[in-house]
């Protein structure tokens, strides 16, 4: 049976997989960071010799400040830093004199080097273009301008006058250009035209890599999951040419942010900043801001994984200016009407609910409405309570395990913070008599690997059995997250000859094949 990508969900009873976390950024390469070309090939070429199925990464949009994947300078917009360069060579936009080597970090993103560095090339890559190098693609992109006008024109202008007000908040811009005066964004598109026109070709170029590797991916039988945040950034070109969509007051500030109370990861709760969707404005367009945003990440990916899937049922807003989350309160969401709009529109969920946090009846009845796959994470499981949902033996089989996050400590740093009780409670778990700190990480994978879980990952950091220096994010904590890599002189094979091991033991080694053409075939059913 052929069927498309996105309706391996939800998961069939019999089906057993699994998957490697690591984002883009994190990949090796000789660049400073991780892309979208040779870096990722390559990565690929290795799941799939280690038998997996499934690459997840973090989101993958434009980042301002902090880097952040999930405080994104546009919902469609691509981040330029995944460009490779390397294509960029192939495909004659660079010639290679033009990308000199450079020494960068190994083990780390150095973004004070690396921006400057990829932002060289691309405008390198522009002036040829513009010269007439691949003058048999000036029509492509032109059609690529044309056919994600709808957010693209936007977000041109909103980099180009973020460039030229020294990367400030654009609420910090001249009042005209904040409220989109008419007369002001003319004169403003007339003087920044070149610099609009070289952000929409920097899309164009990171859209066809994107695309190229897609299609790698399924030719190797690989699926790939993205991750798309519930919320925008404050600061990003969505809220400033969308502000009819936000709770925001006359001066365009957030009324409210959002956030979460008080829970596993912060004592205040967690103050995200992120402004609130206007939900009756969404409502009246039929949600199509927000399924445009769905259908702009799909088309590189094949399963997207929900952030934050308890604010469809409701999301906790603080008052603008509050210190910490604390003084929040829960408001509803759009629940089942916006899942409902977009199944219309899509045909199909192909959706992974992160179902963390404090999650009430409602939210677990929406996702299963929908039979929508939810989370479940190890480092969680080991309270010592019968019911806990995070141990295996609870699980349903339409769930992905995952050993830990990127927001959580790596497996090897969890132990080594676990308090006594959870760590006998773990070593019970594995009928061990002590638990060793190196020995968390391969146990953990060991008991996603064999559950019943239909998707079993684990982040890259786990698999190489790596304590908290390699940790990729601490929330709460607004520097020094994101810059985690993965070192060209890590030795990979042999964690990787141990995984397909473990794979082929645990018996989930697919089914996800793709065809020449992109279609999912469904081995369960032997064809």
């Amino acid at each position: 049976m052929s069927i498309g990508s996105s309706n391996v969900l939800p998961f069939l009873p019999e089906y057993r997989a699994s998957g490697l976390l690591v984002h883009v950024t994190s990949l090796p390469s000789p660049y400073g960071v991780g892309d979208t070309g040779s870096a990722a090939v390559s990565w690929i070429d290795r799941l799939a010799q280690a038998g997996q199925s499934w690459w997840q990464m973090l989101p993958v949009g434009p980042t301002g400040y902090g880097n952040s994947p999930y405080q994104s300078l546009s919902s469609f917009a691509g981040n330029e830093l995944f460009i490779s360069p390397a294509w960029l060579i192939e495909d004659e936009f660079l010639r290679p004199s033009e990308c000199p080597p450079r020494a960068f970090p190994k083990d780390a993103v150095d973004y004070n080097a690396v921006i400057p560095f990829k932002q060289g090339l691309l405008e390198k890559a522009w002036t040829n273009f513009r010269a007439g190098a691949r003058a048999d693609l000036r029509s492509a992109f032109e059609q690529f301008c044309n056919d994600q006008k709808h957010w693209l024109e936007d977000y041109a202008l909103f980099r180009a006058l973020k460039t030229r007000f020294d990367e400030k908040y654009y609420l910090e811009w001249p009042a005209e250009l904040v409220q989109r005066q008419p007369a002001a964004l003319e004169k403003a598109r007339g003087e920044l035209k070149d610099q609009t026109e070289q952000v929409c070709f920097t899309q164009f170029l990171l859209f066809r890599q994107s695309q190229r590797l897609k299609a790698y991916a399924h030719g190797k039988g690989l699926s790939l999951v993205g991750d798309l945040p519930f919320f925008v950034s404050p600061d990003s070109s969505d809220v400033w040419a969308h502000p009819e969509l936000f709770l925001l007051d006359g001066q365009r500030r957030p009324r409210a942010v959002a956030g979460v109370p008080p829970d596993y990861f912060s004592a205040t709760g967690q103050l995200w900043g992120n402004p609130i969707y206007n939900w009756d404005a969404l409502r009246q367009t039929g949600y199509a801001w927000c399924i445009s945003r769905l259908q702009a990440l799909l088309a590189n990916v094949d399963v997207i994984r929900l952030d934050h899937f308890r604010a469809f049922a409701a999301a906790w807003h603080v008052p603008a200016g509050a210190p910490t989350a604390q003084s929040g309160k829960w408001i509803a969401g759009p629940g089942a009407e916006f899942l409902d709009a977009v199944q219309r529109k899509l045909g199909t969920l192909p959706f992974i609910a992160e179902d963390l946090g404090l999650i009430t009846p409602e939210v677990y009845a929406l996702r299963d409405r929908y039979r929508l796959p939810g989370m479940r994470i190890l480092q969680f499981a080991f309270d010592g309570k019968p019911d806990n949902p995070y141990l295996p033996r609870n699980y349903v089989r339409n769930t992905v395990v995952y050993t830990g996050t990127h927001d959580n400590s790596t497996s090897r740093g969890w132990i080594e913070e676990l308090p006594e009780f959870e760590r006998k409670n773990l070593c019970s778990s594995l009928k061990r008599p002590a638990c060793e700190t190196g020995d968390a990480a391969p146990a953990l994978m060991n008991l996603a690997w064999t559950s019943s879980a239909a998707v079993s990952i684990a982040p890259l950091q786990d698999l190489l059995n790596l304590g908290n220096e390699a940790r990729m994010n601490v929330p709460g904590h607004a520097e020094g997250n994101w810059t985690w890599r993965c070192a060209e002189d890590m030795q990979l094979d042999r964690p990787l000859e141990w995984l397909r091991d473990l794979t082929e033991k645990s018996n989930r080694s697919g089914p996800s094949r793709f065809s020449n053409t992109g279609k999912l075939l469904e081995a369960v059913s032997g064809n």
